[in-house]
């Protein structure tokens, strides 16, 4: 079973970046769908971005594409999502979660495994 540990998140201005991270371990991190969603207040939790088990195909909204980046390194159990430009609406809990499966799914019901998630908030 892995556990998730997310870090990165903090208080920025519209339009600057952040690196959110996400730490895996008790697992092989190389057999899991890895994911981020995030959740603001009064919200439903939402899909943000999705990444294949070997890097090799990323999912994306339309909502931030273009805008973030995600990627992984199997050999350092480590997830990231690269945010660039973000705006004021991007403000959310940013969660990273994990499916045993081989799919990149939108769906939050999907995914067996959660971090705590780590707070973002970009003021205007």
């Amino acid at each position: 079973q892995v556990q998730l540990v997310e870090s990165g998140g903090g208080l920025v201005q519209a339009g600057d970046s952040l690196t959110l991270s996400c730490s895996a371990s008790g697992g092989i991190f190389g057999a899991y769908v890895m994911a981020w969603f995030r959740q603001a207040p009064w919200k439903e939790r939402e899909f943000v971005s999705g990444i294949s088990r070997a890097g090799s195909r990323t999912s994306h909204p339309d909502s931030v594409k273009d805008r973030f980046t995600l990627s992984r390194d199997n050999a350092e159990n480590t997830l990231y999502l690269q945010t660039n430009s973000l705006k004021t609406e991007d403000t959310a809990v940013y969660y990273c979660a994990a499916r045993d499966d081989y799919n990149i799914m939108e769906d939050v019901s999907a995914y067996s495994y959660w971090g705590q998630g780590t707070l973002v908030t970009v003021s205007s």
